[in-house]
C-alpha cells in the first residue's frame, strides 16, 4: 500500500478522469477516517483538518454570500493591490484566458475582489459562488487557492478533491499570497483557476511569481515615496537641533539627523501629533510632514528607566495576523510582527530564562548551526523592541512581563511555521 503523498508532477500525468477518481477516494478515505492508499499532501491534509473543525460540511452547497457593489469598491479603493492590478493584469490575464483559466485577487480576508479571464470559465465560476464579492476564506469554503494560503502564508495549488467542498471538485487553482513590503502584513492572495483539464505543473511556479512581482511593484511605489519625503524633510532637518528623523506612516526612515541611520522605526498604531514614548528612543515630539511625520528626540528625557515595568501581549490568536503589544508607564503602543519575528517572541517567551543563538536555530530551524540567520533576525527584531529585548542570552528583560493569546485550538498555532518548537506547540506538547 503506497503511503507517500500524492505529488503535483504524478497528478498532471494523470488523465484528468482517473485523478478525480484517485483523489475523491483520498478524501472519502480521510474525511471518514479510514487509511487512503495516497495519502493527501500536508498542505492539504492540515487544511482539511481546520475545515472539520470548524464544522464546514464537506458536501453540502457551499454558495458564499456576496458583498454589495459599494463594499467591493471601498475595499478596492483601500486595498494596496490596487497599485499592483496593472501588473497583475500584464502577467496573467492573457495567459489565463489562453489557458481557459480565470485570474482572481482577493484580499487578506480572502473577499474576491477582481476576477477576469476566459468567459467560458467565468459562467462556470458563477455557478460555484467564485465570484467578486465572495468570501473565499477557509471557514467559508475550506481548501482552496485563496484561502488556503492566506492562512499559511504560502502558495498552495489545490486540485479537484483536494478541495475540501465536493462542489469545487471539478476545479484546479493555484494560489500565492502576497506581502505588503512596507510592513510585512500580508494583503491578498492572487489565483489563477478553471476545469481540472486545464492541470498543469507549472503553473503554481508562475503565479508565485507574478505574486513576487506584485510585491515589487509595490516596494518600488514605496522608495519613489520615500524619496518625496525625504526631498520634503530636508530644508526641515537642516533647521531642527538635536536627533530627529523623517518617517512615513510605518516607520520606514527617509531622513535621519543628529544620530546614526536606522531604516525603520517602530511606531504605535496610530501615531498622533505632541509628545510620544517609543521603545527605542524613549520620549519624542512628533509633527507632521508632507507624506510622513517629524520625530524629534527630547533633551529632557531619554528611554524608559531600567525600573519601569513594561508589559507584552504576543497575540497569536488569528491566523494571519501576529500583533505584539506593548504596555508602560508611558502609555502603550502596538505592531505587526512578520512570521519569523512571531516565532522568535514565541519561543523566547517558551524559555524565560533565555536562549542562546545556537539553542534558538534548534527551536526555529532544528539545526543548531544556523546562528548567523538567527542573530541577524534578533538585530532587527530588538531595534524595534530595544527596551524589551536583552541579549546574552537572547530573552526578555527583567522587567518585561509577558502574556501569549494562543488560538483556541493548539492546531492553529502559528499556522505558516514548520519551527520544531511550534509543531511541537501544535501537538500539545509545549
Amino acid at each position: 500500500m503506497q503511503t507517500n503523498p500524492l505529488d503535483v508532477g504524478r497528478l498532471a500525468a494523470m488523465d484528468a478522469r482517473e485523478a478525480a477518481r484517485l483523489l475523491k477516494g483520498m478524501r472519502a478515505a480521510a474525511l471518514a477516517g479510514r487509511r487512503p492508499e495516497v495519502v493527501p499532501r500536508t498542505e492539504i491534509g492540515e487544511s482539511w483538518r481546520r475545515a472539520l473543525r470548524s464544522g464546514l460540511d464537506p458536501d453540502g452547497d457551499s454558495h458564499p454570500g456576496l458583498l454589495p457593489a459599494a463594499e467591493v469598491e471601498r475595499r478596492r479603493r483601500h486595498s494596496p493591490l490596487t497599485q499592483a492590478l496593472p501588473v497583475l493584469r500584464d502577467a496573467l490575464v492573457s495567459v489565463a484566458d489562453a489557458a481557459q483559466h480565470i485570474m482572481v485577487v482577493s484580499d487578506a480576508e480572502g473577499r474576491l475582489l477582481w476576477r477576469e479571464g476566459h468567459p467560458a470559465v467565468l459562467k462556470l465560476a458563477d455557478a460555484l459562488g467564485f465570484e467578486v464579492g465572495a468570501d473565499w476564506s477557509e471557514p467559508a469554503v475550506g481548501t482552496n487557492g485563496v484561502g488556503t494560503p492566506l492562512v499559511t502564508g504560502r502558495p498552495v495549488q489545490v486540485f479537484s478533491a483536494e478541495h475540501f467542498v465536493a462542489a469545487h471538485h471539478a476545479w484546479t487553482c493555484a494560489g500565492a499570497p502576497v506581502v505588503d513590503p512596507r510592513d510585512g502584513r500580508l494583503i491578498g492572495v492572487v489565483d489563477i483557476s478553471g476545469p481540472l483539464a486545464t492541470l498543469h505543473p507549472a503553473t503554481l511556479s508562475f503565479v508565485t511569481s507574478v505574486a513576487r512581482l506584485a510585491a515589487a511593484e509595490l516596494r518600488d511605489r514605496h522608495h519613489a515615496a520615500l524619496e518625496r519625503l525625504r526631498t520634503a524633510a530636508a530644508p526641515v532637518l537642516c533647521r531642527v537641533g538635536g536627533r530627529a528623523l523623517a518617517v512615513d506612516a510605518n516607520g520606514w526612515v527617509a531622513a535621519v539627523t543628529g544620530m546614526p541611520p536606522i531604516d525603520r522605526l517602530a511606531l504605535p498604531g496610530t501615531l498622533r501629533g505632541g509628545r510620544v514614548w517609543l521603545p527605542s528612543l524613549g520620549m519624542c515630539t512628533v509633527g507632521p510632514l508632507p507624506g510622513g511625520r517629524l520625530v524629534q528626540v527630547a533633551d529632557d528625557a531619554g528611554g524608559a528607566s531600567a525600573a519601569s515595568q513594561l508589559r507584552v501581549v504576543l497575540d497569536l490568536s488569528r491566523p494571519r495576523r501576529c500583533p505584539v503589544t506593548v504596555t508602560g508607564d508611558a502609555g502603550s503602543w502596538a505592531q505587526e510582527l512578520s512570521p519569523r519575528h512571531a516565532e522568535l517572541l514565541f519561543v523566547l517567551a517558551l524559555h524565560p530564562e533565555g536562549r542562546s543563538a545556537a539553542q534558538l536555530a534548534q527551536d526555529i530551524f532544528g539545526d543548531p548551526t544556523r546562528t548567523v540567520t538567527v542573530r541577524a533576525e534578533m538585530s532587527r527584531l530588538r531595534r524595534r523592541l530595544a527596551e524589551v529585548l536583552a541579549h546574552r542570552p537572547y530573552r526578555f528583560g527583567d522587567n518585561v512581563s509577558v502574556e501569549v493569546i494562543r488560538p483556541d485550538h493548539p492546531a492553529d498555532l502559528l499556522a505558516h511555521s514548520s519551527s520544531p518548537t511550534v509543531v511541537r506547540a501544535r501537538d500539545g506538547r509545549t
